[in-house]
């Protein structure tokens, strides 16, 4: 009777545990394989210029000299200075609540609606007016989006690249907790009509082709805690529990034994 007790709260534990544990995993899938790779197709998310958004626009000319081109660039920036979110504000242009942004010489430029690519080249084509064989580059440098909740280090995760997914941003902010919820992230995103909420399953591999796997601007990721937060600290104090108890029995088991 005794042995059939430890057994069964061995089993239990045991249970309880894997779980647990399937709860934390990303990605499930039984069909990935170490053999060979899974093709899973995916597109990314197109992301067109709104107010508020942050450029970097500079502005080259080979045949022209350093302080005609300086006319067109903003720089407050010092050798040996670490480029931070501040300064690539203080030397950004601004994209004002008409969707426009304004340049030296060039003025007035419309991007609302455009993507990074057309924005360049609608300034290309402005700056070839002023300076022969003009090379402008273009950058969006107000790409962030903000991690909340259970997370380790919850805030603003800045992009310097023109894409990010949420698995990347997710380990920027290092990772999830052991208790956050996998199975329902929100993810809030801004439309022009409003802000859209979706749910997502970080353990459903279904998460990769999703038009949601990729982040956009101003996403806010919010990461709730686990409904059973308590439940798992129950569960750890059970474990603690029966763990002893079944040292006692085993004991108690030995000592009958020997008599």
């Amino acid at each position: 009777m005794k042995r059939n007790i430890v057994i069964y709260t061995i089993l239990w534990v045991a249970l309880s545990s894997c779980y647990y544990n399937s709860r934390l995993v990303y990605l499930q899938n039984k069909q990935f394989s170490e053999l060979r790779p899974t093709l899973v197709p995916n597109k990314k998310q197109v992301y067109r210029l709104q107010p508020a958004d942050i450029l970097s626009v500079q502005v080259k000319s080979s045949t022209e000299t350093e302080i005609y081109n300086s006319i067109f660039n903003v720089s407050s920036r010092q050798n040996g200075v670490t480029t931070t979110p501040g300064s690539l504000y203080l030397e950004g242009y601004a994209v004002d609540t008409n969707g426009k942004i304004t340049l030296p010489i060039i003025g007035e430029v419309l991007v609302k609606d455009l993507t990074v690519e057309e924005a360049q080249q609608i300034i290309q084509s402005s700056a070839n007016k002023y300076l022969n064989k003009a090379t402008v580059i273009v950058k969006l440098t107000s790409f962030k989006v903000t991690i909340l909740g259970d997370v380790k280090s919850p805030g603003y995760v800045y992009v310097y690249n023109n894409q990010v997914t949420l698995l990347e941003a997710l380990g920027m902010v290092g990772d999830l907790t052991p208790v956050a919820n996998r199975e329902n992230v929100k993810l809030i995103r801004q439309t022009p009509t409003g802000s859209s909420v979706i749910l997502i399953d970080l353990t459903d591999p279904k998460l990769l082709s999703s038009d949601y796997f990729y982040l956009l601007p101003n996403d806010v990721v919010y990461v709730e805690p686990l409904k059973a937060r308590s439940s798992k600290t129950n569960l750890e104090l059970l474990s603690v529990v029966f763990a002893g108890l079944t040292t006692a029995i085993l004991v108690l088991n030995y000592v009958s034994q020997t008599q």
